[in-house]
């Protein structure tokens, strides 16, 4: 028999046995245990309710009652620390001290009352600030991981709507900050990374805080830059102290938001049987959805270090975000760096240094017409296997000879790396007291190459043997700004005058080549080489710069009435001699009215502020060279020999300039019940006029349009965001809410003439227009024919060239009453505009664990679908929605789904037109952080656990894969008249999330 001894637990004997005879005398050396009472008061004397007071490194302890008053009823340390917190209160730490009765007055917390937000070219104090401004902390930023911050700001502000593009890893995302301001120019809003105009985004991980400036008094400051908003970042920073490392590791699975409910093999036999009595079942039954659809993943790490002394200070961060996608062979892998450094080089110059390098990969799948992976899954026929009795990948056999969609997911290459270098340079140099030099250089470069090939083995029978191009791009910034900034205090009043100048350059770059026909695909598009039917090569370079002055002043009387004026004056290279350069002014003015001698008896307010603000903005979003007579290349055969030329592509408008955004705001912010409810109201009406319009030009011109300034369009709307501390103590219950009204309206149209467009995919052909842009209307809304279900008998028929004439037929509105249905009875079916938008976060504390719940939504927005529009035709021509079981039959009359038939034209009409709204649980998360206690003896200084979950719970009514959809719809001008469109678009993701914040 053997005895084994455990060190360890002869240690804990040892050290037990010595307490144990120690003890007496302990007793005697150490000071008293006792309990310890008090009453907690503010600075007026009055008690405090909820105050939270704690042992200072454990969870022991309680909150002040009615009374204000407290009682820690287990015996205290004299010699250790109580820690005494409330909101808008600063923590205070007092030393027991072998007292039993300590009573503490709070002190007014001015970090959290005079919060510093982030504007244009400086800070100012949340209490002075007349613009509408939206905060956003690094907390929700990192609520959940997320390939890029845009992501993580939807539903965190009020008047933002963001929508992602798609759902494919490293997909981007439409903003809209109070909704578009134009029609053919861009309406996305510029973003500042650390004063760089026009920088991309750092990781999420690396953002310290996020500022939305929403109205011309905020904006204007960014002139030509400011008509569509200014998100402004701030990227974290070093702090004076001993060195802070920071671990953050999550690991999600994810899978499809939703799927379609489409036709199994013998459904679909009996519904193509009713359109082509020939039709002959094969032996298959395959899930085409099942096949392309897999479970994805998310890994997201980063490390960041920070620390310094009074000196010098630093932050080095480095971030690694990988994403497998839903969808076979897609992917998403980004490499970044951060690195701050701040030296206070003597005690007037400050410099310091702002880098970022980054790293993107991604593998696509084909999401877009015909080739789409998701459309040709749900279009394909369920009653064929993946590969015919050859080996072969199968083919549509009852519509175009398209491949399917195993083939399509599986044997292309689309492959996209982009590799960005940022870095930013600073001098702040303090000349006299109260007046400061600031300059800054700043310089970016982004080098993409996107690859695409398809291999021989994908389509044989086309007879191109493969096909492969390359594209490479090459996107250069250069920006140097120098502002100078005079603060003075007097005895009842603050000044502050900035005035500086800006210039930046912007150089883009790209060339392209392709080649078909190759003798093998071991090369992939990396041996264009390899073709024999080189396409022809093309490229192309373009340069625009834009100068600027720039001008504020802030002045503040007794702090109750504050003024702001803005101004800048831009110049631009992309608009012609005598319209380069333009004014945008702004001016606000606000009235802390809390501060006012009537309201200084009241507990009721901390703050009651009015705000009104009023100015001008301007959008030069259009591309260099666009007020030129341009020229294309184009080929020609002369003489049985092709040879080069060149042809008029487009006609010049020396009269161009900048579209112009006037817009209102009055606001109002409150503070009630010492900062447990917080509200900030807005309303703003805004009128954009000179609209950069792409004026349709008679065919016979030989032009298809005429850019020029023509047109308004305005939007108004309201704004509300409500943060609360509902319970505070030990369990502890915060609320965000915030709600966005707008309404968008196009005031003005070339000889307020209707214009129609179409967006759907190119190979749905005869849907004809399918928006309008009408006086009167939102921009975007869609056009078409109002369905009213089908017909049910013979006297319902309406005669009308193509239209359905028999029973079961697609029953249209006869809007014009004449007894005939044509293109006079088309009417606007639907809005894609929201009613309105909200996201409500609740956050919830008990000791060491919190709860957070985050809820987004859209109410009153219509989506086109094309997507059901191709599978619920119901011609014959693809695979259906189980809708089609409810189709119209002599047997099966009771119906608003029209019978299966042959050569049915497809049109716009309001049959696919469907309610988008949506509640979204966003995120929801739960976790624990280890005690003080715990984290002293294993060397944290931070350890927490979570789990969470993103987008498990949707209520909604539409039929489609996913509401948030976004077909046609991204940045730029497209993503004004494009809005609330779905086709075969790469589907939204659920997830599940475990991770981890460490601290040292």
């Amino acid at each position: 028999m053997q005895v084994r001894v455990n060190p360890n637990r002869l240690r804990c004997g040892g050290t037990f046995l010595i307490l144990f005879f120690l003890n007496p005398l302990i007793a005697f050396a150490t000071p008293f245990f006792a309990e310890v009472s008090g009453t907690v008061t503010g600075p007026d004397n009055e008690p405090l309710i909820g105050v939270t007071v704690r042992l200072a490194g454990t969870t022991t302890g309680t909150v002040t009652d009615l009374e204000g008053q407290y009682a820690i009823n287990s015996p205290v340390p004299a010699s250790d620390t109580l820690l005494f917190s409330y909101t808008g209160f600063a923590t205070q730490a007092i030393a027991v001290n072998g007292r039993t009765v300590i009573d503490v007055i709070m002190q007014t917390d001015a970090q959290t009352l005079d919060q510093v937000v982030v504007v244009g070219y400086g800070t100012v104090k949340k209490s002075d600030l007349t613009g509408a401004v939206s905060s956003i902390k690094s907390e929700e930023i990192t609520a959940y991981p997320t390939a890029g911050a845009e992501q993580a700001l939807q539903g965190r502000a009020a008047g933002v709507q963001i929508s992602a593009n798609n759902g494919a890893p490293g997909a981007g995302y439409r903003v809209r900050i109070r909704g578009g301001t134009s029609i053919n120019a861009s309406s996305d809003p510029i973003f500042v990374v650390d004063g760089f105009v026009g920088a991309s985004l750092p990781p999420p991980e690396d953002i310290a805080s996020i500022e939305v400036l929403k109205d011309a008094s905020a904006t204007a400051i960014y002139g030509s830059r400011g008509a569509n908003g200014v998100v402004m970042v701030t990227t974290k920073r070093g702090t004076a102290g001993r060195t802070r490392i920071e671990l953050n590791a999550s690991h999600s699975l994810q899978n499809e938001v939703d799927r379609l409910d489409l036709l199994n093999a013998d459904q679909f036999a009996a519904y193509q049987l009713e359109v082509n009595p020939s039709f002959e079942q094969q032996n298959g039954n395959t899930d085409w959805q099942d096949l392309i659809f897999q479970q994805g993943s998310v890994q997201n790490y980063q490390l960041g270090i920070r620390g310094g002394s009074e000196d010098v200070r630093y932050y080095l961060s480095g971030t690694y975000f990988q994403q497998e996608g839903i969808i076979v062979n897609s992917d998403y892998e980004r490499f970044s760096v951060t690195s701050n450094i701040d030296i206070s080089a003597s005690d007037r110059l400050d410099i310091g240094l702002n880098l970022l390098a980054k790293r993107e990969n991604s593998n696509s799948v084909a999401t877009q017409e015909t080739g789409s992976v998701v459309g040709v899954a749900y279009r394909f026929e369920p009653d064929v296997g993946v590969r015919d009795e050859t080996g072969r990948y199968t083919q549509a056999r009852i519509s175009d000879r398209y491949i399917n969609a195993v083939a399509l997911a599986n044997e292309p290459i689309d492959q996209n790396n982009v590799d960005q270098f940022r870095g930013s340079v600073y001098g702040n140099y303090q000349i006299l007291p109260g007046l400061s030099l600031r300059s800054t250089f700043n310089a970016s470069t982004n080098n993409g190459r996107s690859g695409f090939f398809s291999p021989r083995t994908l389509n044989p029978d086309a007879g191109i043997n493969g096909t492969g191009n390359v594209r490479n791009g090459r996107n250069m910034s250069l920006l140097t700004e120098t502002y100078m900034t005079y603060t003075r205090d007097f005895t009842a009043s603050s000044l502050t005058v900035l005035a500086g100048y800006s210039f930046q350059r912007e150089t883009s770059e790209f060339f392209a080549a392709g080649n078909r026909n190759f003798v093998t695909d071991a090369g992939y598009f990396f041996n264009l080489g390899g073709g024999s039917e080189p396409s022809i090569p093309n490229s192309g370079r373009s340069e625009s710069d834009i100068s600027s002055y720039i001008g504020r002043i802030n002045y503040s009387l007794n702090d109750k009435y504050l003024f702001t004026l803005t101004g800048r004056y831009d110049g631009t290279s992309v608009f012609s001699d005598g319209n380069k350069w333009a004014v945008f002014p702004s001016g606000a003015v606000a009235w802390n009215m809390a501060r006012e001698d009537f309201m200084s008896d009241s507990d009721l307010f901390s703050t009651f502020k009015w705000r009104a603000s009023y100015g001008l903005t301007g959008n030069r979003a259009i591309g260099p060279y666009s007020t030129l007579a341009r020229f294309s290349d184009v080929f020609v055969v002369q003489n049985g020999q092709i040879v080069n030329a060149v042809s008029p592509t487009s006609v010049a408008n020396n009269d161009l300039t900048w579209e112009t955004t006037s817009q209102l705001d009055i606001g109002v912010d409150v503070g009630l019940f010492q900062g447990r409810l917080n509200l900030t109201a807005d309303y703003y009406s805004m009128e954009t006029y000179d609209l950069l319009f792409a004026l349709p030009l008679p065919e016979y011109s030989g032009y298809s349009t005429l850019l020029s300034n023509i047109g308004r369009v305005g939007n108004k709307g309201f704004e509300l965001s409500i943060d609360t501390r509902n319970l505070v103590g030990d369990f502890q219950w915060n609320t965000n809410l915030n709600f966005s009204r707008n309404r968008n309206e196009i005031l003005e149209l070339p000889d307020e003439n209707d214009i129609f467009y179409g967006s759907g995919p190119g190979h749905i052909v005869g849907l004809g227009s399918t928006q309008i842009l009408r006086v009167g209307d939102p921009v975007g809304v869609f056009f078409g024919f109002d369905y009213i279900g089908v017909y049910q008998n013979e006297g319902e028929i309406l005669p009308g060239g193509s239209f359905d004439q028999q029973l079961g037929g697609e029953r249209f509105r006869d809007v014009s009453g004449d007894g005939t249905l044509d293109s006079d009875d088309r009417v606007v079916i639907g809005n894609p505009q929201p009613d309105f938008i909200f996201g409500i976060t609740n956050e919830f504390y008990y000791r060491n664990f919190d709860l957070n719940v985050f809820v987004q939504g859209s109410q009153g927005n219509d989506i086109y679908s094309y997507t059901l529009l191709e599978l619920d035709l119901l011609a014959g021509l693809n695979n259906a929605t189980t809708d089609a079981l409810n189709r119209w039959t002599p047997t099966n009359t009771n119906t608003n789904v029209p019978a299966a038939q042959s050569g049915r034209s497809r049109r716009s009409s309001s049959r696919f037109v469907y309610d988008g709204s949506y509640v979204r649980l966003k995120n929801i998360a739960l976790g624990y952080t280890l005690p003080a206690a715990a984290l002293d003896r294993l060397g944290f200084s931070r350890l927490r656990v979570y789990v969470s979950a993103q987008n498990i719970l949707t209520l909604t009514n539409y039929p489609g894969y996913d509401p948030e959809v976004n077909y046609r719809s991204g940045g730029g001008s497209s993503g004004n008249q494009n809005v609330g469109l779905d086709y075969a678009s790469y589907p939204n993701v659920k997830g599940v999330t475990i991770g981890l914040n460490l601290g040292f």
